[in-house]
């Protein structure tokens, strides 16, 4: 299997993450079953790198599932972001200097999912 690092590089050759794309990501990212620090954090790094662009539009759902699974679906704080992944979601959503719109899709869905939202992250949707 590949490593993150060969899988980024390969996905931003042409700067776009097409269909067959995201299921090699999916299959990468999901072969342990979870989505771990690293997996999340490489996930901000290529939507940064791919924002804006002719995406596949199952991207946007990878990445939405991928890191609300990361973010409420870990041992310590099932169902509820706490302020530690509060302050890393809002730094990873602002290190590229904007909200875009797969960052709003996954702001909505951890809204609709967390038993609670901090105002930290519902600033971010507006």
């Amino acid at each position: 299997m590949k490593t993150l690092d060969q899988l980024k590089k390969e996905l931003l050759d042409d700067g776009v993450i097409d269909a067959a794309e995201v299921k090699e990501l999916e299959d990468v990212l999901y072969a342990d079953g979870s989505i771990d620090t690293e997996e999340a954090e490489f996930l901000f790094e290529l939507n940064d790198a791919v924002s804006g662009k002719a995406n596949d539009a199952s991207w946007n759902a990878l990445f939405v599932r991928a890191i609300c699974d990361y973010l409420l679906c870990d041992e310590k704080t099932i169902g509820v972001i706490d302020d530690d992944e509060a302050a890393w979601l809002v730094t990873k959503i602002g290190a590229d200097g904007q909200v875009d719109g797969v960052e709003k899709e996954l702001l909505s869905a951890i809204k609709s999912k967390a038993k609670s939202f901090p105002a930290s992250l519902d600033a971010l949707l507006k």
